[in-house]
């Protein structure tokens, strides 16, 4: 009998044989090389992960600086849409032309961008130099997953992935802390000129260790695509960025922008099914497991960047704590996802088996955001901690488990755009959680004023979207103060109780994944012939 045939996934997630291939498995590579790359790109992911958390310290101070406040959403929401927009793009240039001159490309651009942002003299120049950052900031993102897809096959993967897990476990920690730090003895603009050492360590690095066969399509970019895509992920990071702040729900802008997006989104996946070289090619969403994960993946952002953002404000206005020690508060949570995700990824790499990780960790984040909406102004900083953990340990399961699961349900030539869509929509369901948690968190915190301290006092202090730091809050009197207290407590808790309603559809999706084997475990042995079953003459 022949050898037995490798298996490649099916759209429904079975395995089907398939003639051997060689490009269907990742080269191999010595295991001091395949770490000496990792620890390489660990610096790459660490380099767009810190840069966020220590941005969003600095920004009261860069406020204060350059004035704009009624601008300070467009600081955030500039970055994170040129990092969305640009996110498949650099998945399919990298399946292109090559991944490690397009992943250096990008680290080139952003920090391009973070030498700019340093350099703003006023606010309109901030926001402009963030999106050329964040353009970079969506190729390091993709780009460190893709090449890991390339090394190591996901057999394998599951180790590395727990330790890019902690890696994101480590800039969050510390970015709160080194933005306090920079911010207060260096000045705000070294909130970003702290990159261009990383960024240098990171680039010789990855041009020394890293070494992949060269390729160059002669495929055309699909540049119709790639606009019309732009298009559609603009208009509906907008409708949530500006949806019951600048404009009402049901204003002109936000349904013009509602139809205008949908419309583009359309045209999109008309130009898709028939241009040559798809930008994101749709046949990769016929995969069960892939689209499945891909909605798993959108929730995990929603509920992450939702919680990530209001639970230090809880801490610090319900709970006293400072900027900076917010950043410590979060430790259980952190602590919890990193040790969790490398638990996760040992076992996915010595069993092979993963489904049940992605279930368990769904129902985890369910429970830790249940458990949170249950806080108020006495909950104490150890039951919080508690709490979080539990969250924390939810999304150990699952960060690295949904990349892993996206890219063993595309072949090898589509592992850069399978690697951004996932990245794409996780970061679209961050943008959509931040805005629609927090325009639920606005709401409930107006309300909660008014009922407290009546209409005219209410609304004057939550009128124009202003919130209060810690240092203004210690100058209120107790009345206001308590007032406000509540008030945060009650948003936080409304927004944690929206969070697990969503996350509920993320646990339902997991239980449909079925588990396909990983690429580059020990494939099972075949039933003997019959002729080897008939000892051999002697």
């Amino acid at each position: 009998m022949g050898k037995s045939q490798p298996a490649t996934p099916t759209g429904d997630g079975r395995m089907i044989a398939t003639g051997a291939n060689p490009s269907d498995a990742p080269q191999g590579k010595k295991p001091s090389s395949v770490r000496m790359v990792v620890f390489a790109l660990m610096i790459a992911m660490l380099l767009a992960m810190l840069d966020n958390m220590i941005v969003g310290t600095a920004m009261p101070t860069i406020v204060g600086e350059l004035g704009g406040l009624e601008h300070l959403s467009w600081v955030v929401t500039a970055y994170t849409l040129a990092t969305a927009a640009s996110t498949p793009i650099w998945g399919k240039l990298g399946d292109m032309y090559g991944r490690k001159g397009v992943f250096l490309t990008s680290i080139v651009l952003f920090l391009v961008g973070s030498a700019l942002s340093g350099m703003a003299q006023d606010m309109g120049q901030l926001i402009g130099f963030r999106a050329v950052q964040g353009l970079g900031a969506g190729g390091l993102m993709v780009g460190v997953m893709a090449i890991l897809g390339d090394l190591v096959p996901p057999r394998e993967r599951g180790k590395y992935q727990g330790m890019m897990a902690g890696v994101m476990a480590v800039a969050m920690i510390g970015g709160p802390l080194v933005g306090g730090t920079l911010t207060d003895h260096l000045g705000w603009r070294w909130s970003f000129y702290i990159n261009l050492p990383l960024g240098a360590i990171a680039l010789a690095m990855i041009t020394a260790v890293l070494h992949l066969p060269k390729k160059r399509s002669k495929a055309r970019i699909d540049y119709v695509g790639s606009a019309l895509l732009t298009l559609g992920i603009t208009a509906l990071v907008l409708i949530t960025t500006w949806g019951g702040t600048e404009y009402d729900w049901l204003s002109t802008q936000i349904v013009g922008l509602g139809v205008f997006g949908v419309l583009a989104l359309i045209a999109f996946v008309l130009v898709e099914r028939k241009v040559a070289e798809p930008v994101l090619p749709l046949h990769i969403f016929r995969n069960g497991n892939f689209s499945l994960v891909t909605v798993i993946g959108f929730l995990v952002g929603f509920v992450m960047f939702g919680s990530m953002t209001f639970l230090p404000l809880f801490q610090q206005t319900v709970q006293g704590a400072s900027a900076t020690n917010s950043g410590l508060l979060l430790l259980p949570m952190l602590l919890a996802m990193m040790v969790v995700s490398l638990f996760a990824g040992r076992v996915t790499t010595q069993t092979g088996k993963y489904k049940v990780f992605v279930v368990v960790g769904g129902g985890l984040i369910t429970a830790g955001l249940a458990v949170l909406s249950l806080m108020d102004t006495g909950t104490s900083r150890f039951t919080s901690g508690l709490y979080m953990a539990v969250l924390g340990a939810g999304m150990g399961f699952l960060m690295q488990t949904t990349m892993l699961i996206a890219q063993n349900s595309v072949e090898l030539k589509d592992m850069g755009v399978g690697s951004s869509s996932a990245t794409l929509f996780r970061t679209i369901g961050g943008s959509f959680g931040v805005a629609i948690l927090g325009a639920i968190f606005t709401n409930q915190v107006q309300s909660t004023m008014v009922a407290r301290l009546g209409k005219a006092a209410g609304a004057k202090m939550t009128g124009g979207g202003a919130q209060m730091d810690p240092k203004r809050m210690a100058q209120l009197p107790p009345v206001i103060k308590d007032a406000y207290a509540h008030a945060v407590a009650n948003g936080t808790h409304q927004v944690f109780l929206w969070g697990a309603l969503v996350s509920i559809i993320g646990f339902a999706a997991a239980w449909f994944l079925k588990e396909v084997p990983l690429r580059g475990g020990a494939a099972p042995k075949a039933a003997p012939s019959p002729e080897e079953r008939v000892p051999a003459a002697v």
